[in-house]
């Protein structure tokens, strides 16, 4: 029992890690919604009552860096601000699927014309089930709440600052909180390993038990493509694939309970079921035409591994193993996130607990004795120039465009330069050799995925500094991980003598694809 509860609590905990960049993003782009737009500009910003709410809230969602966390916050004020639920809905399974990031990543790790279908097929459904919601239920949105407009200036910032606390600390997190609790249950339910078989390629059934698995987990975009791509690679039910992107990375138990929580139950259900069976339809539909050519099919994989409980060996010292794998897994990046989300938080829980009645909000959003309600240009009290007055709707915008420039800028700090990638393959390359002369199994399972994702980015750094991998290159790179994968397997069976035979291979195919990246004389 401890190994399973310690199991469910090392998943939860490594995905809201995971999650906190997104989750923080999704405060901030709620903030602006709630102090900077204001409830007409959000409702604007998403083509009001029109025909265009739809094609604008996938759009949006394509071009904002959230999950499926952190596009709760944002949901919570469209609805607010008076938007229809299937535009709501469409934004919600929208903004999950698509991630600059991870779609360039799909790029090299799959074929980009499945990945195409795939993306093809994603905003069909979005735009029909949020049609199907709007024609099955129509008018279904709130009269917009009365909100103050925000004073420009520094208390406009304060407001967007405070704002973004108090979207930390609100009802939005409990169902952020309730996704996660979703995770931990679902490792709890399933042993270790037990997904390894699940998605054969002439399993009927693995789209249906993909869909299953995928309601309850809460996967990042980065993660869900990576998986998508590593089952194109071994063979794998392409029609699970597709039924993980979707539900996987749009749906979660905090989502259904928010759409529960706001549409009551019998809609909700409804809904959700529709959204199951077109996925199903569609993922047997490009099950056949899309099964890559030449390849064997594996007889496992490991991509699920990640939904299951961490731990095999039921007889361990499952804290000290917990302490080690969560140690082992987070990133530097996520923990600063992760700390950040903690410390908005903290200071939401302060603002509720001293404050209730919402003075410093007040304060932050009252209008100074000497403007008006309209935006105009005023000599300030305390300056030596006239500040310049913008619209809130340039401000939104900004903010909006200064996130999407981040995501492009984030694309070349996840991938960086090609030498760069070449020397941290070099030192774990070196790490790993060291451990496999050892035979430390724990290690050398921990440098085998370092190594294949550090191979992923280069390839996509090559093609996003305009000198893509040649022919050569990417044939190097390819038998490459193809020996990692079965150095990996060797040691998961703590096979001696496949290790010996495996880790020299690794290294004689890492030396050549080295030289093939060294730059000719």
């Amino acid at each position: 029992m401890d190994v399973l509860i310690c199991g469910g609590i090392v998943r939860m905990l490594q995905a809201i890690v995971a999650a906190a960049p997104t989750i923080v993003v999704g405060w901030l782009v709620a903030a602006v919604m709630e102090r900077i737009l204001g409830r007409d500009g959000t409702l604007r910003l998403f083509g009001g009552h029109t025909w265009r709410q739809l094609p604008y809230a996938w759009l949006l969602g394509m071009l904002l860096p959230v999950c499926s966390l952190g596009v709760i916050p944002i949901m919570v004020q469209m609805r607010r601000s008076g938007i229809a639920g299937g535009t709501i809905l469409a934004f919600g399974l929208t903004a999950p699927l698509f991630n600059p990031i991870s779609v360039l990543y799909g790029l090299t790790l799959s074929d980009p014309f499945a990945l195409f279908v795939f993306c093809l097929c994603s905003l069909t459904i979005v735009t029909v089930m949020g049609l199907l919601w709007d024609w099955l239920f129509p008018n279904n949105w709130l009269e917009p709440e009365p909100l103050p407009k925000t004073p420009y200036g520094i208390r406009r910032i304060g407001a967007v600052a405070l704002s973004i606390c108090q979207q930390a600390f609100s009802v939005s997190s409990w169902y952020i909180l309730i996704a996660i609790l979703g995770v931990g249950l679902l490792s709890m339910a399933l042993p270790a390993g037990c997904l390894q078989k699940a998605a054969g390629k002439d399993d009927l059934a693995a789209p249906l038990v993909m869909a299953g698995v995928a309601t309850f987990a809460y996967i990042t975009p980065m993660v869900a493509i990576v998986q998508v791509a590593s089952m194109f690679q071994h063979g794998n039910s392409i029609g699970a694939a597709f039924t993980l992107l979707v539900l996987g990375t749009g749906v979660n138990l905090g989502f259904i309970a928010w759409t529960i929580t706001n549409y009551r139950l019998k809609p909700s259900l409804i809904w959700l079921s529709s959204l199951m069976v077109v996925v199903l339809i569609l993922g047997y539909c490009v099950d056949q035409p899309l099964r890559p050519r030449g390849v064997e099919p594996a007889d496992h994989t490991h991509a699920f591994d990640v939904y299951c409980n961490p731990f095999q060996d039921l007889s361990s010292d499952a804290v000290a193993a917990s302490t080690r794998m969560l140690r082992d897994s987070w990133k530097m990046e996520d923990l600063i996130a992760a700390a950040a989300g903690i410390l908005f938080v903290m200071i939401g829980l302060i603002q509720r607990v001293v404050d209730p009645n919402g003075k410093w909000m007040k304060w932050l959003i009252e209008l100074p004795p000497e403007t008006s309600s309209e935006n105009t240009l005023i000599e300030p009290k305390h300056g030596l120039r006239r500040d310049i007055v913008l619209p809130n709707w340039i401000i939104a915008l900004s903010c909006l465009g200064g996130l999407v420039a981040a995501s492009i800028v984030g694309c070349f700090l996840y991938y960086p330069p090609r030498s760069a990638i070449r020397q941290e393959m070099q030192y774990v390359q070196s790490d790993l050799m060291a451990d496999t002369l050892k035979y430390e199994w724990d290690k050398i399972l921990y440098w085998v995925p370092i190594q294949e994702d550090w191979g992923h980015k280069l390839a996509v750094s090559a093609y996003l500094r305009g000198t893509p991998l040649t022919r050569y290159q990417k044939m190097k790179l390819h038998v490459f991980m193809s020996k990692l994968e079965l150095l990996e397997h060797a040691a998961e069976d703590q096979e001696k003598e496949e290790v010996d035979k495996w880790k020299w291979e690794a290294n004689r195919a890492f030396n050549r694809l080295k030289d093939s990246l060294n730059p000719p004389k």
